[in-house]
């Protein structure tokens, strides 16, 4: 008799009984596990689970003995059935609003039910504190509001009693940030943009137009942005600057591991010694010396906007991201945080910001689950000093319809003006051909 003979003629029991069935078996093992390394230790602990399965012809419905061994191994060693999802490139965000009620948001703009939920709210609490546990952070009653980051691309906010009901256990958000690089086909595919609209960005980057990417959490910024700074030529040096985690991976290898590009990422360290602190506002004024063609600031949201638009209007080519609900919106978001540095007047404030970002871009996450690049606008400074936030780019909703239970929102994108003559003349001085400029020009919109 093989062993799946042996497995199958077993007697049933519940994954949950099995489970501390192993726990029990495993907590006197754990001592002889001699290897430091995870791989190997993995394969120990798999060994043991699987000996004592079969030696016990333990059974679970529904469950042939390699997905058993599987769901134990998460269970005891992981982080239960969040594992594939954390690992899934798929997967953009695990919303958890109690412990039997996980919801799952995939790239694609699916949200759905996780296929398992948690048994007990001990169990939701438990599994989530030893998730933070990796990470260093702890979560109990002196601590029930938790917010960091788990690895360099997923961010984690939880919830627990006493803020949280005790039968649910906990609340949590984790999301998964650009969890697989996206190319320009496949904005286009996606509906985010046209190809005019992306060439025209890439191009503005590339030669020396400072952009602000704005929009809501999860409408997209930083997966746009990363592709943006994707088509920058090797040869030129991109320093980025990231609160907390790092979240971009620009740095490009051949086959043989030799990099090809010029990047330096760079990520803030936290410290209650305001010496060793080490925030983004800092980072930027160690950038200015680094030699930066093109400056990346994650996200602004605190002093450091005042660094960025200095940097900005300084000769240097700086990228960033902040939320604000539209473009115009976006100028005085970059007001309010600059006044968290300096306290001065808000028309100067606004005249040094619209300056340094002469371009901005409203993304947004429709109804539909579609993230559309809503509208690019270019600030233009008139002869006598005031701003106009002119539109170039945007797009028109047309219809918003009912198709069973979804919504499908339908519109076009259209070109409502090409960029001033002032903004021209700065490409073209910065070594734009005039080819390109003229195609910017007289393009039509890509369906």
């Amino acid at each position: 008799m093989n062993q799946a003979d042996i497995y199958f003629s077993s007697q049933s029991k519940s994954f949950q009984d099995v489970l501390k069935e192993v726990q029990a078996y495993l907590s006197g093992k754990y001592a002889t596990l001699l290897s430091s390394h995870p791989a190997e230790q993995k394969q120990q602990i798999i060994a043991y689970i699987n000996q004592y399965l079969t030696d016990h012809r333990l059974h679970v419905p529904g469950l042939t003995l390699d997905e058993l061994i599987d769901r134990l191994y998460a269970e005891m060693v992981e982080y239960s059935f969040l594992t594939r999802y954390l690992f899934s490139k798929d997967v953009e965000e695990i919303n958890i609003n109690g412990y039997n009620d996980v919801k799952i948001s995939y790239t694609n703009g699916a949200i759905l039910s996780a296929e398992e939920q948690f048994a007990t709210p001990e169990h939701a609490v438990n599994v989530i504190r030893r998730l933070l546990h990796q990470s260093g952070m702890i979560l109990d009653y002196s601590q029930p509001v938790v917010r960091g980051h788990l690895a360099n691309n997923i961010r984690i906010t939880v919830f627990g009693p006493p803020v949280t009901d005790k039968e649910k256990g906990i609340a949590a958000s984790i999301r998964i940030v650009n969890p697989k690089k996206l190319a320009k086909d496949d904005f286009i595919r996606s509906g985010t943009a046209t190809g005019e609209m992306l060439d025209f960005l890439s191009l503005c980057l590339r030669y020396g137009l400072s952009i602000c990417v704005t929009g809501a959490t999860g409408s997209g910024k930083t997966t746009l942005m990363s592709w943006l700074l994707s088509t920058i030529p090797f040869d030129k040096r991109i320093f980025t600057i990231e609160n907390g985690a790092r979240e971009f991976d620009l740095v490009v290898m051949d086959d043989d591991r030799n990099v090809l590009n010029n990047v330096v990422h760079t990520v803030t360290r936290y410290s209650e010694d305001p010496r060793q602190n080490i925030d983004q506002e800092k980072l930027l004024e160690y950038a200015l010396t680094a030699n930066p063609d093109i400056i990346c600031v994650g996200e602004m949201k605190s002093a450091e906007a005042f660094a960025a638009q200095e940097a900005a209007r300084t000769g240097h080519t700086v990228i960033t991201t902040t939320h604000a609900n539209s473009c115009l919106a976006t100028y005085y978001r970059m007001v309010t945080l600059c006044t968290q540095k300096y306290e001065m007047n808000d028309k100067t404030l606004y005249n040094l910001v619209t300056e340094a970002f002469p371009i901005v871009l409203f993304v947004k996450k429709l109804e539909d689950n579609v993230r559309r690049i809503m509208e690019i606008t270019e600030c233009r400074i008139l002869p006598d000093g005031t701003r106009e936030v002119v539109p170039l780019y945007r797009y028109a909703v047309h219809s918003t319809r009912e198709v069973g239970e979804l919504i499908r929102i339908e519109g076009d994108y259209e070109k409502v003006s090409d960029i001033s003559p002032g903004l021209q003349k700065r490409l073209l001085e910065n070594g734009l051909p005039l080819t390109e400029l003229q195609h910017l020009k007289t393009g039509g919109i890509d369906a």
